[in-house]
């Protein structure tokens, strides 16, 4: 099964990690698409990413990584959530010349930022921001956890277009159950020497043996990643009426219906101008039914 993430720790440790596979969930969202090669590998990276960062903050809700840049790459998002249901999206600057195949994280994205976003089910919603100054997404979501969290944090991410990977490890506050001081630096060195064809290709506690099997490790049980989309014609409906009145009955001015899609999945919704006016005068009972 290659779509599925483990946690994992060191016995006796301060140590704690999670690796991540996808392949499945990964095309889904590559099939809705038509991006560029460079682009593809790094929103594999983002899905990889984005499944790390739910399980290891243990959120009961949604958690997002958006990055919005000034390069030919303008935006980047993927989100997640504790179920294993993953989407993600890319937008390229329709004015800039197509990315080199080869191109890397911050030569894509340029000056930008990275927004990750906690919206629990219930609370307070909570937004990070670490400005993009790494070369890489990894590098930039270790300074985020090292500057927000201000929890020792490295990943390991990989993709090529048809699997994606991540390797996460972070230390945690020290304590009595440490036995182990030197743990950090030398399970941070091993997890260096991974290549990214073995981060891709092999089974995950193949790989947690090949890095660390000299070490204690306790692998706990895998939980199913896969591709979903969470839009709805109440969200949609929402949306649209962010927009106000004046804006809507100004569009049913031009094309009597609005028709529009959901940029993750492409679900089509279509809105009859009856659908919009209830829309309008009774925001609060909900998407109208189709007519």
């Amino acid at each position: 099964m290659t779509d599925q993430i483990q946690r994992f720790l060191f016995d006796d440790t301060n140590v704690r990690g999670e690796i991540a596979g996808l392949e499945r969930a990964y095309a889904e969202v590559l099939e809705r698409h038509a991006y560029p090669a460079a682009v593809t590998r790094h929103l594999g990276e983002m899905l990889a990413a984005v499944a790390l960062l739910t399980e290891t903050v243990k959120l009961d809700g949604t958690l997002s990584i958006e990055v919005r840049g000034e390069g030919a790459l303008s935006l980047l998002m993927a989100e997640s959530n504790p179920g294993g249901e993953l989407r993600a999206i890319a937008r390229l600057d329709e004015d800039a010349p197509l990315p080199d195949d080869d191109a890397d994280f911050r030569a894509l994205v340029g000056e930008g930022r990275i927004v990750i976003t906690l919206d629990p089910r219930e609370g307070n919603r909570y937004q990070g921001i670490v400005a993009i100054e790494e070369p890489t997404l990894a590098g930039c979501l270790e300074a985020y956890f090292a500057r927000s969290e201000q929890l020792a944090t490295r990943l390991w991410l990989a993709a090529d277009g048809q699997r994606a990977a991540g390797l996460l490890l972070q230390q945690l506050p020290d304590d009595r159950s440490n036995r182990d001081p030197d743990a950090w630096e030398r399970t941070v060195h091993l997890a260096g020497t991974v290549k990214q064809d073995e981060l891709l290709h092999l089974g995950q506690r193949e790989l947690l043996h090949r890095l660390y099997h000299e070490e204690t490790v306790r692998v706990f049980d895998p939980k199913p990643l896969r591709f979903a989309c969470n839009c709805s014609r109440e969200r949609i409906a929402q949306a649209l009426l962010n927009l106000g009145a004046e804006e809507l009955r100004g569009i049913l001015d031009e094309q009597q219906a609005i028709d529009t899609q959901c940029h993750f999945c492409h679900t089509r919704y279509h809105f009859s101008a009856a659908d919009i006016e209830s829309l309008i005068e009774s925001p609060d009972a909900g998407a109208p039914t189709l007519h």
